[in-house]
């Protein structure tokens, strides 16, 4: 279980936002709103325990993420709303360098089926900087294919670049993350394909 309780956020002197509560069970999904400048990045790296709120607690699994630190990291996968992939290395490289930080056991094989479920086939051990915008935001987004055994998902704006097979690809990986019983938290400022799911908890900033 996700608890955030009485959250605020200051930064730089500004209180971005105040106050913030809500909560997601197993097989639940946070979907978190709001205007640009809102917070709602704040928010997730707060939830991921990469940012302290000014006050209140965010909480997984009974225990505060603050003090989880390694523990949390095994359990946890996190897409910023950033490409995260490195130019020089291909998209294969990628994938496995992305994975062997997080901890996450991902073999040569499992590398190249997640890429290609997520339209790269072919362009599978090709440079990152010769692919388009939107090829290198699906090599990152490729981690959820691999993602079955972090059962904390956090998503920044997962959909930016992406077109509508791609959305509908990373719809597929949260929904299937959802049905094996993970929480999934996810941001986005156009509509997605999980707008009409049952059941989800939805945070207003």
């Amino acid at each position: 279980m996700l608890e955030l309780h009485d959250v605020d956020c200051v930064r730089g002197g500004r209180t971005v936002f105040q106050g913030v509560s809500g909560r997601a069970c197993a097989g639940q999904l946070l979907r978190v709103r709001g205007a640009n400048g809102a917070g709602k990045s704040s928010l997730l790296r707060m939830v991921c325990g990469f940012l302290m709120p000014a006050s209140g607690s965010v909480r997984w699994a009974g225990s505060e993420v603050m003090s989880l630190r390694d523990e949390l990291g095994r359990q946890l996968l996190y897409v910023g709303h950033g490409h995260a992939v490195k130019d020089d290395l291909s998209a294969l490289e990628n994938v496995q360098v992305a994975c062997a930080l997080a901890g996450q056991p991902c073999s040569v094989h499992q590398a190249l089926q997640a890429l290609r479920d997520f339209g790269l086939s072919g362009r599978e051990r090709v440079p990152v900087r010769a692919l388009s915008q939107g090829q290198k935001r699906r090599v990152t987004l490729a981690r959820l294919v691999l993602g079955a055994d972090q059962p904390l998902w956090v998503l920044d704006e997962p959909l930016n670049a992406l077109d509508g097979a791609a959305a509908q690809g990373v719809a597929s990986c949260v929904q299937t993350q959802l049905a094996r019983g993970g929480v999934v938290v996810l941001t986005s400022h156009q509509d997605t394909p999980l707008d009409d799911r049952p059941n989800q908890v939805v945070i207003s900033l």
